[in-house]
């Protein structure tokens, strides 16, 4: 899973001695090379370790060698004090386990110190899900405003709108999709996930033809030198930005009556969500999200739980 982190780049945090920064690059050329992980993952990392040296200068710490488990644990109790979220210091703990396996390999310390630590556990929350309705009232009201403002980036829209919902493609597959990815025999697209993991997502009908129409009436208006084999096109031709793909879709569910700022994960979660309440097996919805555990698949079964829930309280006369 890809964190974020706010103030997480070196210009942003106060500097660390040579030696702990020599060993963040090399740490991060680990990352990028041998993990192959995303941009935002890498930088979440750094910042969490960036974090750690710095604590470790507090403490008099000067040689990593010298790193013990007793110096983890009084850095995640430090962040814990500061308010730190359950999450974040979850996450802190698997970011400090990777690098001491790691360091020992590379010989920087002695024993893996990280090994023992234990992780907090963070709460996890539900995702926000459109109901079936509003997400119908959502891909209708797209369709109609392109009909009326007859744009070629209206078209694409609609396509980007209907292709995120019918697949629960993450923003980033959508913004990396090429022509040669869509297969209309299958009705499928080629994704390339998380960790440059491939994988084949079937698409509706009404997707199909959105993505048709954007293709062979909108798309060539807007291409140029710099548009390459690129699906989805910015105003200027080029391969489309997940910025503009997140506006695209806050504004078009912010049309929704009662929905507060939603974006394209949403999405992904609605199409998860109403695959689950329509009868879609947990492995095959798994594999459709490019999920690597079915783990974090299961959380969806929560979310119909809770709407079935909600919707037996606001119906039945003795709920």
């Amino acid at each position: 899973m890809a964190y974020y982190v706010k103030d997480a780049s070196p210009s942003k945090v106060a500097p660390v001695s040579e030696q702990f920064e020599k060993i963040l690059d090399a740490f991060q050329r680990h990352l990028e090379a041998e993990r192959s992980l995303s941009v935002h993952t890498v930088r979440a990392y750094r910042g969490d370790l960036h974090s750690l040296f710095e604590h470790l200068e507090t403490l008099g710490v000067g040689q990593i060698s010298e790193l013990q488990l007793s110096h983890l644990r009084s850095w995640l109790a430090n962040q814990q004090i500061k308010g730190g979220a359950r999450t974040t210091l979850s996450r802190r703990a698997v970011t400090v386990r990777l690098f001491t396996k790691w360091a020992l390999k590379n010989k920087y310390i002695p024993i893996d110190v990280g090994v023992s630590l234990a992780t907090p556990k963070g709460h996890r929350t539900l995702p926000e899900v459109l109901d079936m309705n509003d997400a119908k009232l959502a891909m209708d009201s797209m369709a109609m405003r392109a009909g009326e403002e007859e744009t070629p980036l209206a078209l694409r829209d609609v396509a980007m709108l209907e292709l995120l919902y019918a697949t629960g493609a993450r923003v980033g597959e959508l913004c990396g999709l090429d022509i040669g990815d869509i297969d209309y025999n299958r009705n499928t697209i080629r994704v390339l996930g998380k960790g440059n993991k491939e994988r084949t997502i079937p698409m509706g009908r009404p997707a199909v033809a959105a993505l048709q129409i954007w293709l062979k009436d909108g798309r060539e208006s807007v291409a140029n030198a710099q548009s390459a084999n690129a699906v989805f096109l910015g105003a200027r031709g080029k391969r489309i930005d997940q910025r503009t793909v997140r506006t695209v879709v806050y504004e078009a569910l912010s049309a929704i009556e009662g929905i507060e700022r939603m974006g394209p994960h949403a999405l992904r979660h609605s199409a998860a969500t109403h695959l689950l309440e329509g009868g879609a097996d947990l492995r095959t919805v798994q594999e459709i999200l490019g999920h690597a555990s079915l783990a974090t698949t299961q959380i969806y079964t929560h979310v119909s739980t809770a709407r079935l829930q909600k919707v037996f309280k606001q119906a039945h006369p003795r709920a």
